[in-house]
């Protein structure tokens, strides 16, 4: 094959002459430009490889092929030519030859030049940075990188006292949750200006009681809530934020390991629906509470019910009679519910709850019955579908006015066979079809749908009687 190939008449290159053109040694930069939006990704790799190559090029293919890109024959060269290569590369490519294992170490001189914050800050995260270039990129201009510093483990402690003092309250957040800090820095930033920083704070494990209590002065909601939640707060502390003026704090007190009694019946009657719901998700709110939570006024309280399961019938039975029909959606496909919840349910208003309902094996009869008059054709036809609707039934819903419901009661295998016979003449096609498909038919009945004016029947009734 020759080796100058115009790069009009590429696209009509099959794979394997694709493959050929790439790896040809004099393949020419304007040939291997072409091939390097290939479909195929072989191609595209030895295109990477080439040292044909254009830099362009490879700083394009750098993000999808860095191993290729870094073992390029041509690449030394490149790099003599054009000592700042990399910076040319788009960010996602130099960030690729970075996370390469093998990457070399001029990889890492370029990426700390790169204009780029995101190349920077890829570099700021690699656990392999030597001291001095970590040190350098704790003064970069770039916040992103010196937050990236601020993650690393380890950092000498130098670097931590001058990230815990940075402008940007992320680096002296990211600083905050170091896992081991200097008494000094913990208790400086204790104080730090951002509530973000200090909400940080509020988290650690470590905190002294002494931070702890000055914590518990901020005027910050988000950091009082942040120290509500923890279960090592003296005791005086934690009664303050449970009465805190702010409906967050007081939520964020109701989830704590352990609380008083008094706490959880205060909670009840709290204003706002927050705090309610936070009592609702509580594993030691007692099952009254929980019943009369399932009723409260506010919906963010009943859905806080309906994540518990562990539920009292009563309740159970209170949110099946709530305002929000997919709540009661939730319930009707809910295991194990009580008589008065089914019957609570059979009655409900919507007519999507009721055909949720019509599929339950523990519905009973009755109930079957009941749902199998409904006046719409989805209930009446999940009721033909369920595997427990007694014959009388099924031989009623068998000529239902709607004709889905009847193709329904046709496949159903308790069918009584006069109710077949019956529907052997039906007007719908679909009713005969479904009727056609049974295993159960008798000998007269199968012959009469043999003569069946529609050839789907005919066809249908082919299969069974093969069986």
């Amino acid at each position: 094959m020759t080796t100058e190939l115009d790069p009009r008449t590429l696209t009509i290159l099959g794979v394997e002459g694709a493959l050929e053109a790439a790896a040809a040694p004099r393949a020419s930069a304007e040939t291997l430009g072409g091939l390097s939006a290939h479909p195929d990704s072989r191609v595209r790799a030895l295109v990477a490889r080439h040292p044909n190559t254009p830099p362009d090029v490879l700083g394009a293919l750098a993000a999808a092929y860095p191993e290729a890109v870094l073992a390029n024959p041509g690449l030394p060269l490149l790099r003599l030519a054009r000592p700042g290569l990399l910076g040319s590369f788009p960010a996602d490519g130099v960030v690729a030859l970075l996370n390469t294992p093998s990457a070399p170490g001029w990889v890492t001189d370029a990426a700390l030049r790169h204009e780029d914050y995101a190349v920077r800050t890829a570099l700021a995260a690699r656990p392999d940075l030597g001291p001095e270039r970590v040190a350098a990129l704790a003064q970069d201009a770039g916040w992103q990188i010196r937050e990236a510093v601020a993650r690393r483990e380890p950092l000498p402690e130098a670097l931590v006292r001058q990230l815990a003092a940075d402008d940007d309250y992320d680096v002296r957040k990211a600083v905050a949750l170091r896992p081991e800090l200097p008494g000094d820095v913990l208790r400086t930033l204790v104080t730090d200006g951002h509530g973000m920083v200090r909400a940080a704070v509020a988290r650690r494990l470590d905190l002294p009681l002494d931070c702890l209590i000055t914590l518990a002065a901020d005027g910050d909601p988000d950091v009082l809530a942040t120290l509500a939640r923890r279960v090592d707060l003296p005791r005086n502390v934690r009664t303050w934020l449970a009465g805190s003026d702010d409906p967050a704090v007081r939520a964020a007190a109701l989830q704590g390991w352990t609380v008083p009694p008094a706490w959880l019946a205060r909670a009840e009657q709290d204003a706002d629906p927050d705090v309610r719901a936070a009592l609702a998700r509580r594993p030691d709110t007692p099952p009254v509470t929980l019943v009369r939570l399932a009723a409260d006024e506010a919906e963010a309280v009943r859905r806080a019910v309906l994540e518990r399961h562990d539920l009292p019938d009563e309740a159970v039975l209170a949110l099946a009679r709530a305002p929000e029909a997919d709540i009661r959606l939730h319930v009707a496909s809910a295991e194990g519910l009580s008589d008065a919840v089914l019957d609570t349910l059979l009655r409900d208003p919507d007519a999507n709850v009721r055909t949720v309902l019509a599929v339950r094996p523990d519905l009973g009869p009755a109930r079957l019955t009941t749902l199998a008059a409904d006046p719409h054709a989805e209930v009446r036809r999940a009721v033909a579908y369920a595997p427990t609707t007694p014959p009388e039934t099924l031989a009623a819903l068998a000529s239902d006015p709607n004709a889905g419901v009847r193709r329904a009661a046709a496949r159903h295998p308790a069918l009584p066979a006069p109710a077949q016979e019956a529907l052997r003449n039906d007007p719908d096609e679909g009713v005969r079809l479904a009727l056609a498909g049974r295993a159960d038919l008798s000998p007269a009945l199968r012959a009469a749908l043999a003569g069946d004016p529609d050839p789907s029947v005919r066809a249908e009734l082919e299969g069974p009687s093969a069986e």
